[in-house]
């Protein structure tokens, strides 16, 4: 059997990578935070170190048989297993698609625990600093470039209320180019549900929007919903 104290180094290495790319999903409030990203990184590494090791599982082959052992299936088993785990922290809101970057953190986050487990420390280590800085330095880059931010904005008014150009003023007010969606009839026909698509360049014409659309005679209920991943 594998010595303990050969695991110890790739158990440690797996635990510091999903830890420090976790610790970031965690502090940006994702639903797969530090435990998520620690458990799929240690998991990725252990069953690699388990494929390294097949020669030492206890089953008993056929006589005269030579078995051939390959551990790049293991790792592709993990990582096909891991894509449905990144499915279930992918949502949709409205026109929005969220979940998308904590799922390829996972992902990666699995990748490493493989390197780690097959005894790969230098490229798992690698890949664990460029997933940091992917992740921690270039949103401090992207503070740096002008602010432009996608919203989704839905907006529900009385069906007899003549109020959808005044709607469509404050929106036009924040992005020339504000793109319609979906029309829904609601509450048994007696509401009218309207989505759009907006970019603008800052917090305030936020703030604005959501004053005109107050302000707007009809207007019963209103989301904006910026989109972060």
């Amino acid at each position: 059997m594998m010595p303990l104290e050969n695991a110890v180094l790739p158990i440690l290495g797996a635990v510091a990578a999903g830890s420090l790319i976790g610790f970031e999903r965690e502090w940006r409030g994702r639903a797969a935070g530090l435990r998520t990203h620690i458990l799929v990184s240690l998991a990725s590494a252990l069953l690699m170190l388990a494929a390294m090791s097949q020669g030492d599982w206890a089953f008993r082959a056929l006589p005269d048989e030579n078995i051939v052992t390959d551990p790049t299936r293991m790792a592709h088993g993990v990582l096909t297993g891991v894509g449905f785990l990144c499915a279930g922290v992918i949502f949709r809101s409205g026109f929005s698609i969220h979940g998308l970057t904590t799922a390829a953190s996972l992902w990666m986050t699995s990748a490493l625990g493989l390197l780690f487990g097959a005894g790969l420390f230098g490229l798992g280590l690698a890949g664990t600093l460029a997933t940091a800085f992917i992740l921690i330095g270039l949103r401090l880059v992207r503070r740096r470039l002008p602010i432009r931010l996608t919203v989704d904005v839905d907006v529900s008014w009385e069906k007899d209320a003549a109020c959808e150009e005044e709607v469509e003023r404050a929106l036009l007010a924040v992005n020339a180019n504000a793109r319609p969606g979906r029309i829904d009839l609601t509450h048994g026909g007696s509401r009218i549900r309207r989505a759009w698509r907006v970019q603008t360049t800052g917090g305030q014409h936020l703030k604005t929007l959501a004053d005109r659309l107050s302000a707007a005679p009809g207007v019963v209920e209103f989301q904006i919903d910026p989109r972060d991943d």
